[in-house]
């Protein structure tokens, strides 16, 4: 019974919500995050406590019209030891996944999805100091190097971090990843979550907006990830959506950031409930990207995946046959003429 309202809730909130208009031409990357890879401890069985996406979830998003799959794990399992060898069985979980996603002809964005910790210790700080950062991202980056369809996600969501500290470490891996000649596409957060609200204030050690204006990368192929929920906090952790007029106002911010500084940016994680307020918040988002294509690559809603709750109210994993709201604004949204993004630079260029 709880099941049946629920979803007639549902259904009748997105029959509230305006057909959405989209401009013609939309940014290459419209995906989702399927998560299962991150989850657990170090430790954890695979199978048992953490999992990767099968070919029956990547084959669903991909009829559905997604160009990415944002693609989490962690990296205390893929790299057991700082300054170790990857670990190969889970290396090879990760090349399989990724396997089944270019069968599909999806792009594919690796996520260490740590926050800015290996364990308990902050990148930046012993052991975990940004030489180690920048010895696990060459060791990752030789394996995809130049691989057409992979991108680099250099970290999910740092946080207590100063934002000067964190571009040190943010340098250190981009040297490492350009040093082992891999010329993949960088995507690039700031401190304090990434968070597209707070992107040029001062939240700690410096605005996202000024310090990390220091990225350097010697081949001037990178981008900028934020992250943006519709919730109150913006913590993404409330089904309803009073702070959709600000999540809009700061997708509108980083949009005027980008053009105003000549950069790039990809929405990596934003995601709400079929509220009616969260429907509207994510059309007018999907809006706004959509026709600033010139400085927006894309974005990849959080979250699907097989593990994931079928209570969960922002999950867009179908369970039955049966298709959230959600999942129809993305497959909506994903409709428009795409433009064309190189994943891997090429050389001379």
């Amino acid at each position: 019974m709880r099941t049946t309202r629920h979803l007639t809730a549902l259904l009748l909130a997105a029959a509230l919500i305006p057909s959405p208009t989209f401009a013609t031409e939309a940014p290459c990357y419209r995906g989702v995050n399927l998560s299962g890879g991150e989850y657990g401890e170090r430790g954890g069985i695979y199978g048992t406590n953490y999992t990767y996406p099968g070919e029956d979830t990547i084959g669903y998003f991909a009829k559905k019209g997604m160009t990415i799959i944002r693609l989490p794990f962690r990296w205390e399992r893929l790299q057991p030891a700082l300054g170790g060898r990857l670990d190969e069985d889970e290396l090879k979980r990760i090349k399989d996944t990724i396997g089944l996603i270019r069968k599909h002809d999806m792009t594919v964005l690796l996520d260490p999805h740590n926050f800015g910790y290996y364990d308990k210790t902050q990148v930046g700080t012993a052991p975990g100091t940004d030489a180690a950062f920048g010895d696990f991202w060459a060791r990752l980056a030789v394996e995809f190097a130049n691989q057409d369809g992979v991108l680099f996600g250099l970290m999910n969501e740092p946080h207590d971090i100063k934002a000067t500290d964190w571009l040190d470490a943010a340098n250190a891996a981009i040297r490492s990843i350009r040093a082992v000649g891999a010329r993949n596409l960088i995507l690039v957060p700031g401190t304090a979550w990434s968070g597209a609200g707070s992107w040029e204030k001062d939240v700690i050690g410096g605005a996202n907006g000024t310090v990390m204006l220091g990225v350097r990368d010697p081949l001037d192929f990178y981008a900028y990830e934020v992250h943006q929920y519709l919730d109150a906090d913006s913590s993404g952790t409330h089904p309803t959506c009073e702070g959709a007029g600000a999540a809009v106002a700061a997708i509108n911010g980083v949009t005027a950031w980008l053009k105003q500084n000549h950069k790039r940016g990809f929405l990596g994680e934003f995601g709400a409930s079929a509220d009616k307020d969260c429907m509207s918040g994510l059309t007018e988002i999907y809006a706004t990207m959509s026709g600033n294509s010139d400085v927006w690559l894309g974005w990849s809603y959080w979250a699907a995946g097989e593990w994931w709750p079928a209570d969960e109210p922002f999950n867009v994993q179908p369970r039955k046959g049966i298709e959230r709201p959600q999942m129809w604004l993305l497959a909506e949204a994903a409709k428009a003429d795409a433009g064309t993004c190189s994943a891997v630079k090429p050389a001379g260029k």
